[in-house]
């Protein structure tokens, strides 16, 4: 069973506007500094704990890769550590960028 949902640029802007929302992008560091979705913490194994540690469980948390496959495990991951509303996003960033252009930022 699942623990996370899959969920559309469009649908992950919508919940960005109307909650407080946690995202977590897995991508390298070069690639989040080119462009990431606006308030996006870059999580990858060095700083794991700390994002685990630092983030609310009971906020909704999405998932962002670069093209929404790796993110379906971390937020599978992220699911089984307490977490209670995870999403991984379709298409991830190249998805995001096209759909959601004045929601992203540069490093």
């Amino acid at each position: 069973m699942s623990g996370f949902t899959q969920i559309s640029a469009e649908d992950a802007k919508t919940m960005i506007a109307n909650n407080d929302v946690q995202i977590a992008d897995i991508r390298d560091a070069m690639s989040y500094e080119v462009g990431h979705m606006t308030a996006a913490q870059r999580v990858d194994n060095q700083n794991l704990n700390e994002f685990i540690t630092a983030t609310s469980k009971q906020k909704p948390l999405i998932v962002c890769c670069y093209h929404g496959n790796s993110s379906q495990g971390v937020a599978q991951f992220f699911s089984e550590q307490g977490y209670e509303a995870v999403y991984s996003l379709k298409g991830g960033y190249e998805m995001w960028k096209i759909a959601c252009p004045e929601l992203c930022q540069r490093s």
